[in-house]
Order: structure tokens, then C-alpha cells, then sequence
């Protein structure tokens, strides 16, 4: 039940970009960039742990990849529309898309980083 709560406050946490401690304060710089706070403003959590590295990406991709592919399959199918009707339609929307998608990914994946080495034992050095 507490792996639950955990990985449920972590999910909370990262849809909101917010601290994975406190849930509080507000995990990234500004509205519109994907910069780490240096601290937390709220509980003083240090973010220096907070390496997510490039899997927000790899799982923006492959997300992106299922539902814009797999809608992109059904229009075709559907209506065959031109060439440019797909390329019109598809490329902003999936722009928009993974910009929408990116910060709560990387917050989620920063949110479970920070309960991993939460439960990490402390005598534990590697």
C-alpha cells in the first residue's frame, strides 16, 4: 500500500510539476522551459539528484509515436486524404503534443527518481 501512495504522490507530482517532496513548489524555472530548480522554494529540497537524463524523450517518442501514427493509419484508411491534408494536420499537432507532454514526463520521471533514492537504505553507498 505505501509503494502505491509513493508511486501515486510521484504521479501527482509530475502532472503538476511540482517538488517530489513536498508537491508544493514548483519543480521548473518557468513556464515554458524544462530548467530544474535549484532548490525547492517551498521545503528546500536540492534538486542536484534530479538527472532524468534523455527518457522523458525516448517515452514522448514512443507515446507520440502510437497514437499520432496509429490516428494518422485511420484517417488514411478512412478519408485518403492528399499528401499535404496529412502534413498540415499531423506536424503541428504532434509538435503540439510532445511540448505538452514533455515537462510532465520529465517532472514524473524526476518524482520517481527522487523516491528511489528515498528508499534507498542509508548504509547503502553505490
Amino acid at each position: 500500500m505505501a509503494d502505491e501512495t509513493a508511486a501515486g504522490s510521484a504521479l501527482r507530482a509530475g502532472r503538476r510539476g511540482r517538488c517530489p517532496r513536498c508537491a508544493e513548489g514548483r519543480l521548473f524555472r518557468g513556464p515554458l522551459t524544462l530548467a530544474v530548480r535549484e532548490r525547492c522554494e517551498t521545503c528546500g529540497l536540492s534538486n542536484a539528484f534530479a538527472d532524468s537524463g534523455d527518457g522523458p524523450a525516448v517515452f514522448v517518442i514512443m507515446i507520440l509515436g502510437l497514437l499520432v501514427l496509429g490516428a494518422a493509419l485511420i484517417v488514411e484508411f478512412k478519408l485518403s486524404p492528399p499528401l499535404w491534408a496529412h502534413l498540415m494536420l499531423w506536424a503541428p499537432l504532434t509538435g503540439l503534443l510532445a511540448f505538452g507532454l514533455l515537462r510532465p514526463m520529465k517532472a514524473t520521471l524526476i518524482a520517481l527518481q527522487y523516491r528511489a533514492e528515498e528508499a534507498r537504505p542509508a548504509d547503502d553507498e553505490s
